[in-house]
């Protein structure tokens, strides 16, 4: 645990010095929100106002966008010789890349709550009571681990930061396909069976529903699942993935 601290403040600076690639991931969210709402929204009939219903699609944009970050910087750490230095120092693989993902975690909370100032800024009132918010922000931070060991994974796959930020990519475009920006009964008939269960989806409706303080059954629930069955996967195949690039 404490190499793993270690390794976290490791990352955390690192970040603080890429400023460029830190204000990137945060104005991205910051200007989609935007777009939405003011270029969009009026055009859009979700049956309540336009920002209450994109607020939690973006928070999960926030994430994708973090994550690209985490893949990019378990690449340039392979790519550098730094694993080397630090498996001399008797540091383990887990350590490393639980360094990443919780400082990936803290990146998306601070650009989650930088989305949720503005949010409030432009007309985003939820009615969620105490529970909600804390329950929100538990499936939330799930979904924002298990996007951070996906992308630990992808980052110990591929060869480059380059082909990273590529992979990346597709998980950020997850939202789009789903009920982030419109609901899906509104998609093609061959896209609504895909939009409305994959993953992203799912958790969508759960951040919107606790946050609205609307029913929301057994959403959180499978939204959970999701991200637990995708963390243990992550995490596994980061495991196998770091051991063969480092023999």
């Amino acid at each position: 645990m404490s190499d793993a601290l270690i390794m976290t403040g490791r990352s955390l600076r690192l970040s603080r010095r890429n400023i460029d690639a830190l204000i990137t991931s945060m104005a991205l969210p910051v200007m989609i929100l935007l777009i939405f709402v003011y270029f969009f929204g009026g055009a859009i009939n979700t049956g309540t106002q336009y920002v209450t219903y994109v607020v939690p699609g973006v928070l999960l944009l926030c994430a994708g966008f973090g994550s690209a970050n985490t893949a990019m910087a378990v690449t340039e750490d392979l790519k550098g010789g730094i694993i080397d230095r630090f498996r001399s120092l008797d540091i383990g693989g887990t350590p490393i890349l639980t360094g990443h993902v919780l400082a990936s975690a803290a990146r998306n909370l601070l650009a989650t709550a930088l989305v949720l100032c503005l949010a409030f800024a432009i007309g985003f009132r939820p009615s969620a009571n105490l529970s909600g918010w804390l329950a929100a922000t538990a499936v939330l931070l799930a979904y924002v681990l298990a996007l951070s060991w996906f992308s630990a994974a992808i980052g110990l796959f591929v060869k480059s930061p380059e082909a990273a930020g590529g992979y990346t990519f597709f998980v950020g475009f997850l939202p789009y396909p789903s009920s982030a920006f419109v609901p899906t009964d509104t998609m093609p008939g061959w896209l609504q069976g895909f939009a409305a269960h994959q993953p992203v989806t799912k958790v969508i409706e759960a951040l919107r529903g606790l946050l609205l303080g609307q029913p929301v059954g057994a959403t959180p629930w499978v939204a959970l699942a999701w991200c637990a069955g995708i963390l243990v996967i992550s995490a596994g195949t980061s495991g196998v993935l770091f051991r063969r690039r480092t023999v």
